[in-house]
């Protein structure tokens, strides 16, 4: 299956892209820098060129067309400001949900945070993170032309993965390793049990493909 993930680069996306190329499939990362090429290929991806904040929707489906599945995993990251919060981690993950309704991929799943919500208080960047967050979660909520999954994982560490998880609509605060983030999404790719859900994650023990297996019979 052709799989194509924006914020092709990013720590979590690097590790979903070596997992879906050794699974069989087609990774295809979408990277904003020529000089992140190389990083893709080596995790086995395909790297497209393009700035999710200047493209159009045309552009981005015109990537999209023939894949089985998009996933959204960009972020304006460390340092940035809330207005690249906005145009990125709101405005970027509208415009990869209209190209994937244009190039008629379906399958869908959002990398998002724990306590997004359009509607969060305060002045913060991490609070304009939120709200930017949120606002997106629920554009994509509303198409009903995709068969829609909005991850949010706890806080995100560096620790090896232990390949267990509790992954719920509600868990509660907790800390997940990245490469268990990158396990479930490769494993809900496929999952038809996990559409329509908005589902929280952190390390648990619950072996990951239990652990979305068992959120399709809840």
């Amino acid at each position: 299956m052709r799989i194509v993930i924006a914020g092709g680069h990013g720590q979590i996306a690097r590790r979903l892209e070596r997992l879906l190329s050794a699974g069989g499939h087609e990774a295809v990362g979408i990277i904003r820098s020529p000089d992140q090429g190389d990083d893709l290929r080596e995790a086995g991806a395909e790297p497209v060129y393009m700035d999710m904040e200047s493209a159009s929707v045309e552009q981005v489906a015109a990537v999209l067309q023939g894949a089985g599945a998009a996933v959204f995993a960009a972020g304006a990251g460390p340092g940035s400001g809330a207005e690249r919060k906005d145009t990125v981690d709101r405005g970027a993950a509208v415009l990869f949900a209209d190209a994937a309704e244009r190039a008629g991929v379906r399958r869908h799943i959002v990398v998002s945070a724990m306590g997004a919500d359009a509607g969060h208080e305060g002045d913060e960047v991490f609070d304009a993170y939120l709200r930017a967050k949120g606002a997106a979660d629920d554009y994509v909520r509303s198409r009903t032309n995709l068969d829609w999954t909005i991850l949010r994982p706890g806080r995100l560490i560096d620790d090896a993965g232990t390949g267990l998880v509790r992954l719920a609509a509600s868990t509660g605060p907790g800390t997940v390793p990245r490469d268990d983030v990158a396990a479930v999404l490769a494993e809900m790719v496929e999952s038809p049990g996990a559409v329509g859900l908005t589902l929280e994650l952190i390390s648990g023990s619950v072996p990951v493909v239990v652990a979305v297996k068992d959120v399709a019979g809840n």
